[in-house]
């Protein structure tokens, strides 16, 4: 009998266990903000000045400090921690900023950044320098890219694309203005053409004109026809598109030259170097081309082939060396990129200053996007699992690199999106005659879908 009553006593406790556990598992946000935010919180700062000292992130303190200590009271002087701020709570981790002491670097603080983790229970800690002598701390309480959502808001505007989530809670944004040019390698079933998707998806809604090269006869971006102003679907046509996106590219160079011939006197914000300085009246709209699998524009068979995809080469390199000041960007795709493609394809790399490395089948794929802009994420890109479809490594030619993850978006909705934007594609002369036909849309088949909020399982 009191053995019944024992295990009736402890199946209350036990079964509270398991069921956060099944909840920490299951819906990691829901026990973030109930369980493990008040326990880390209270860990922080219960243990702030004891865990800095251990960390090395202490420093004397001042004279003055010292003799008012000691006047005061009879307290041993002990190392002074960085001075913190209000804890900012969020549905992901918190946020706190440190005032360091003088002599001190946000890189001190970077180097603690694991030990800092474990002390407090979280899954990660990043350091973010926000000014001169103060860092932020983001403390994100679980594996936010295991099931993506993306923040309810996040800073948009012309050129601006939200794509996916990093790895620390904020949502990486593409910026054709920062990064003109941009590399996506990734193998099959890695997320690369998710991540396309997203980008065509959010660039449709705004007055920029898309331009697709998809030599897997368009199967890729044939679906977003309705908002193309130009698409190619094998080598032949993105033979005669490529020459008129850089003469497009040479009358746009001719207007800002004759912009610049003005007479003296002119104020200096009247006088510009690209697209950008002139009036909106006389602005040209963006170009963003896409070009997919573009390993598919070097492969030959025969000596004509040959001087065709070297025309193709060399007028691809004059857009990504002239292009950004014309208005004309570029986001290049495949699932390998390197020297063995042939002639020019080293120097077409060196001019995409962003890269994107999906999972890929060997680690010189993974040197390829990211071994000559930040070697240590060569290791990160070739550790992703192929059970996490959408997650990435993200560089630039800064150095600076990090984990993302794109969120689920079916073709269909990114098809919709297309569809319904269509009326915003911009006119473009020189594109018309690349224009892909649109075949009309059956009345019943034309009314407004709807776009559910994207999350990847």
């Amino acid at each position: 009998m009191t053995d019944l009553v024992t295990l009736a006593e402890l199946g209350g406790p036990l079964a509270a266990i398991g069921g956060a556990a099944y909840v920490r598992h299951a819906h990691p946000a829901a026990y973030w903000s109930a369980v493990g935010l008040p326990l880390s919180v209270a860990r922080l700062v219960a243990s702030y000045s004891s865990t800095m000292d251990a960390c090395g992130l202490t420093v004397e303190p001042s004279r003055w400090r010292a003799l008012a200590v000691r006047a005061t009271t009879r307290r041993e002087i002990r190392p002074v921690p960085p001075r913190r701020g209000v804890i900012r709570p969020n549905s992901t981790g918190l946020r706190v900023r440190l005032r360091l002491a003088p002599g001190q670097e946000p890189a001190d603080v970077a180097a603690s950044a694991e030990r800092l983790r474990h002390a407090w229970g979280v899954h990660a800690v990043y350091v973010r320098d926000v000014k001169p002598g103060v860092v932020e701390l983001r403390l994100v309480g679980y594996d936010v890219l295991r099931k993506v959502r993306m923040p309810r808001r996040v800073d948009g505007g012309l050129l601006r694309v939200p794509v996916a989530l990093r790895e620390d809670a904020t949502a990486f944004v593409r910026d054709y203005r920062a990064v003109p040019h941009e590399l996506v390698l990734g193998a099959t079933l890695s997320g690369k053409s998710m991540y396309l998707r997203h980008l065509v998806a959010g660039l449709a809604t705004q007055p920029v004109a898309l331009v697709g090269i998809d030599c897997k006869r368009g199967v890729e971006l044939a679906p977003f026809a309705p908002r193309l102003s130009a698409l190619a679907t094998d080598p032949d046509e993105a033979a005669e598109l490529l020459p008129v996106l850089v003469k497009e590219m040479e009358d746009r160079y001719d207007l800002i030259k004759a912009r610049q011939g003005i007479a003296p006197g002119t104020p200096d914000e009247e006088i510009t170097s690209d697209v950008w300085g002139l009036p909106d009246s006389e602005r040209p709209v963006p170009i963003v081309l896409f070009v997919d699998e573009v390993a598919e524009l070097f492969l030959v068979a025969t000596r004509k082939d040959e001087e065709r995809r070297d025309e193709m080469v060399t007028q691809l390199i004059r857009l990504a060396q002239l292009g950004r000041a014309a208005g004309i960007y570029l986001e290049v795709c495949g699932q390998r990129f390197g020297a063995e493609l042939g002639k020019g394809a080293t120097m077409l790399r060196a001019q995409l200053t962003g890269r994107v490395c999906h999972r890929v089948n060997d680690e010189a794929s993974a040197k390829m996007a990211l071994g000559d802009i930040a070697p240590e994420a060569v290791d990160a890109a070739c550790s992703i699992a192929p059970e996490l479809p959408g997650l990435a490594v993200v560089g630039d030619t800064s150095g600076g690199w990090s984990r993302i993850r794109t969120p689920h978006l079916s073709l269909a909705d990114a098809a919709a999106i297309c569809r319904e934007s269509a009326h915003l594609a911009p006119d473009v002369p020189t594109l018309t005659p690349f224009r892909p036909y649109v075949p009309p849309v059956p009345a019943e088949a034309s009314g407004t879908a709807t776009v559910p909020r994207p999350v990847t399982e």
